[in-house]
């Protein structure tokens, strides 16, 4: 099973929002990537908020829970950038990145769907082991982060789906967005993450379960990213 090439755990989440403004940075606005990076950005940056408010009884396991995801997400980007192979989920929003026919509503999923379909049930086996625990020990912790990935989601069906102007030709997109589901995608990414910890003293079998995971959420990103005849597109 695929495991983050660094094993220290930053104390707090300055350091990957940090890192998430200096890609921001860097890219063009209309980037697919850049969309979802600014979409992923207000959720750390919210997590972190609230770690500091204390609204995660446990502040050591929420921040490496968090801390040990978004370097999921870092990562894919900096094996892309370096000319490697980032996991499967995440290709199809790298390699429709600059697709004019893509609209920005698309982008966004697309990398959540990712993220969480594959990224986050890896996260929690990190976190686990950099823990010392097992997965129900951070069910909560896990449940508020996923309680905060719902609320940009709504957030990000407001502001990046079209506008009523655009609803009669954009039909078929608001049937395909609507057709995703974050709910049920952080329900599979805990089934997947307590799958994965019960077979870790079998590593031939979670290597399997991971790249068919791997695998299965890369086909619905290029699902998620079809791209629209070029008068549907902004």
């Amino acid at each position: 099973m695929q495991r983050p090439p660094a094993p220290h755990v930053a104390p707090d989440v300055a350091d990957v929002t940090a890192e998430m403004r200096a890609l921001g940075a860097r890219w063009p606005a209309a980037d697919g990537v850049a969309v979802f990076n600014r979409v992923y950005l207000a959720v750390t940056e919210e997590i972190g908020r609230r770690v500091e408010a204390g609204e995660f009884p446990d502040r050591r396991a929420a921040v490496t829970l968090d801390v040990l995801f978004a370097r999921r997400y870092l990562t894919a980007v900096r094996l892309a950038e370096s000319g490697g192979r980032p996991p499967d989920c995440w290709r199809p929003l790298f390699h429709h990145r600059r697709h004019p026919g893509v609209r920005p509503v698309q982008f966004a999923l697309a990398g959540i769907n990712a993220h969480i379909g594959h990224d986050l049930a890896l996260a929690v086996v990190d976190a686990c082991h950099a823990l010392d625990c097992v997965p129900a020990d951070l069910e909560n912790e896990f449940d508020q982060v996923g309680d905060v990935l719902t609320l940009m989601e709504e957030r990000i069906r407001e502001d990046l789906m079209p506008g009523p102007d655009l609803l009669e030709v954009a039909d078929p997109l608001t049937h395909l967005i609507s057709s995703w589901s974050l709910d049920r995608a952080r329900d599979a990414a805990w089934s997947a993450a307590r799958l994965l910890w019960g077979v870790r003293e079998l590593p031939g079998l979670a290597e399997e379960f991971t790249e068919r995971l791997d695998t299965s959420v890369g086909l619905v990103g290029r699902c998620l990213l079809t791209p629209w005849p070029a008068a549907v597109a902004p």
